[in-house]
């Protein structure tokens, strides 16, 4: 006979509904995750076992990940720009003991013989097994941890990410923050952590289908939701062929050229070389809105360009920075070193009007959303 107290009145039922719904989403997102994250190692592997092994990869050298890249978009595969594939080589090098998590349903995705040769090789002072990293962290927080080259700062913010339950923005900011070198110099590392995560943004376990990144990799479609990589591909596109018909005497050299400056590699969207100026053009796609490290950054790469890139008869580089959110654009241009005011205006005189590069990119933006 039932009891009073198991019957099912309307509020009960309503928070029988709710429970139920919280737990399966998050459920839902583990699994999302995980398999994303599983997804992007696996293709790192693969990268790396073909560097190694591969029997033409002779024919493909440096431009290995530029074709790659090429070759996945043809058959419509998300989030693999040539950014994105140095980043999954780079993150399944860092974690190699990933293998170990791998689903046995899913294990003959491995390579041949690759699961006993990486758990030999997994590092023997990993604090924290890499089952509760996979289902406690997401791609993108494994994407900035990946981007520390010193073990153990990766090793310190795993376990204050999973101990402070952050999200991907806090992450970055404490790592923004210099959280690790204080930590270090603190006579009271408790008091630190406590005081760090009191107002540290949690992360959450429900999942956000408006995440474009979890989007494009479950194939959805939505005229709300556009991945920032897939606009961002399509707006180099354009904004190279909008450049070389200009008539300005940009001649194209390369697209996501890769630099090394400090032991770190750098990217840069666009290079050409001016045959009216005799000097390179960088261009740098932010969509995002403008700040002071856009610019500097840029400044960066026309520095080293200046120091490494230039031959004889050359004159310095110059950079094109193009910020743009939704509604609005910003074109700036880098003259780093430039102290020649007649020497800038020169440059400036043969380079496309700030406005007219904005109101390209504008009309840019709106036509591709048009179409998605």
């Amino acid at each position: 006979m039932e009891s009073d107290t198991d019957m099912l009145d309307f509020t009960r039922l309503v928070t029988t509904i709710r429970q139920a719904h919280d737990e399966l989403s998050k459920q839902a997102s583990r699994a999302v995750n995980i398999s994303l994250t599983l997804r992007n190692w696996l293709i790192g592997c693969y990268i790396a076992e073909y560097e190694l092994r591969g029997s033409d990869r002779a024919n493909y050298g440096d431009r290995l990940l530029s074709e790659l890249s090429e070759a996945l978009r043809r058959h419509k595969i998300s989030n693999t720009g040539r950014r994105q594939l140095y980043s999954y080589l780079a993150f399944y090098r860092a974690y190699p003991q990933i293998v170990r998590t791998v689903p046995a349903q899913t294990r003959h995705l491995l390579p041949r013989d690759i699961d006993s040769q990486k758990v030999r090789t997994a590092s023997a002072q990993l604090a924290i097994a890499p089952e509760k990293l996979l289902e406690s962290l997401s791609y993108s927080h494994f994407e900035l941890i990946v981007a520390l080259e010193d073990s153990l700062k990766r090793a310190f913010y795993e376990i204050e990410c999973l101990r402070g339950n952050w999200s991907v923005r806090e992450l970055k900011r404490q790592i923004t923050s210099l959280y690790y070198e204080r930590s270090d110099l603190s006579h009271d590392k408790q008091k630190l952590a406590e005081l760090a995560n009191q107002a540290a943004e949690k992360n959450t376990s429900k999942l956000s289908i408006r995440d474009p990144y979890v989007f494009e990799f479950l194939g959805l479609k939505s005229k709300e939701v556009m991945s920032e990589s897939h606009l961002e591909e399509q707006l180099i596109d354009k904004l190279e062929a909008f450049l070389l018909e200009l008539g300005h005497g940009f001649c194209f050299e390369a697209r996501q050229k890769r630099i090394l400056i400090g032991g770190e590699h750098f990217f840069i969207d666009l290079v050409f070389y001016h045959r009216i100026l005799k000097c390179h053009v960088l261009v740098e796609l932010k969509l995002e809105h403008f700040t002071h490290e856009n610019i500097g950054q840029l400044n960066t790469y026309v520095s080293w360009y200046r120091q490494q890139m230039m031959s004889e008869g050359d004159n310095p580089p110059i950079g094109i920075l193009l910020c743009t959110d939704k509604n609005h654009a910003l074109a700036e241009y880098a003259l780093a070193g430039m102290d020649n005011s007649l020497f800038v205006s020169k440059y400036l005189l043969e380079l496309p009007k700030k406005e007219e590069m904005q109101a390209f990119i504008v009309s840019q933006v709106k036509e591709i959303g048009e179409k998605e």
